[in-house]
């Protein structure tokens, strides 16, 4: 039983820690987002 509950511990501290890196703000989604708009507007620059 305690070894179920410790499990489902840190399980719940790994989710937390995932969400925090990827959906907070400055995340890694937030990143990816702002580098591929700035790809964009560099790719239409060098467009003729």
């Amino acid at each position: 039983m305690r070894s179920i509950l410790v499990t489902v511990m840190l399980i719940m501290v790994v989710i937390m820690i995932y969400s925090n890196v990827v959906g907070g703000s400055g995340g890694t989604r937030q990143q990816v987002t702002n580098s591929g708009a700035r790809i964009s507007g560099t790719i239409q620059k060098i467009d003729p």
